[in-house]
């Protein structure tokens, strides 16, 4: 259990570090809330930050906030390993989209980063890339009508898609109709920039391609399931026009 605490308190300082430093203004109140501690663990936080010797200002006075000096730098960048996987997958999109610009040292970062990795997390790794797909780039028609699905969908999406987790979903159509669909998201699509979840849908009992700014709710429901080959979503990957 120390252990665990004492890993959870340096994390959190390496997070208080980037936040005090990219936001102007911070209280003590408001860090504990977004961290889920109390304002005397944070307290606590920043005195061994500044033990360390960061430099941290606070200013006095009821409301008061505490800043990280702009010049400080944060030091080395430490990920946990669902963000080094969230980065791996990024630098494979970019490259699978060939773009000829700022692609230069993203080999470099990809090696450096899976070598960090065992075997075993590297073959996952590579399984879930294998999941992500790029198509020729949506069309302006599509790009029109298209926009952010809420952050919470995106992360239950996530969350499900890395698990292999059946997800329900509340989706509005081309027609603007709203249905109830329970999911298995198996791949994910990227035709720019435009993100599609090719599932198997329960509710026709056939594969589907959902565009995901048209998610409006998303709910993990705990029930795994076993993953498909391409080969049973070929019809819906060939089409030009992906959206429903």
């Amino acid at each position: 259990m120390a252990r665990t605490n004492a890993h959870d308190r340096l994390r959190r300082m390496e997070m208080l570090a980037v936040q005090l430093k990219q936001d102007a203004h911070c209280t003590v109140k408001d860090l504990a809330r977004q961290h889920g501690v109390s304002a005397r663990t944070i307290t606590r936080d920043l005195s061994l930050m500044r033990d360390q010797g960061m430099q941290i200002d606070a200013d006095r006075g009821r409301g008061g906030g505490v800043r990280l000096d702009r010049n400080w730098g944060v030091g080395r960048m430490n990920l946990t390993y669902a963000e080094a996987v969230d980065l791996l997958i990024s630098i494979a999109v970019a490259e699978q989209m060939d773009s000829p610009m700022f692609l230069a040292s993203l080999g470099s970062v990809r090696r450096q980063l899976e070598a960090s990795f065992s075997r075993n997390k590297r073959d996952k790794v590579n399984r879930l890339k294998s999941r992500i797909l790029i198509g020729v780039t949506a069309s302006t028609y599509v790009q029109a009508g298209a926009s952010a699905p809420p952050k919470r969908v995106v992360q239950a999406l996530h969350q499900a898609f890395v698990d292999q987790e059946q997800l329900l979903l509340e989706y509005q159509r081309e027609d603007g109709i709203l249905s109830q669909r329970l999911i298995e998201p198996h791949y994910l699509l990227l035709k720019y920039p435009i993100w599609y979840v090719v599932a198997f849908d329960h509710l026709t009992q056939e594969p589907r391609t959902f565009r995901c700014d048209r998610m409006h709710a998303a709910t993990r429901v705990g029930t795994q399931f076993k993953l498909r080959p391409k080969e049973d979503f070929a019809p819906g990957l060939l089409r030009d026009d992906l959206s429903m």
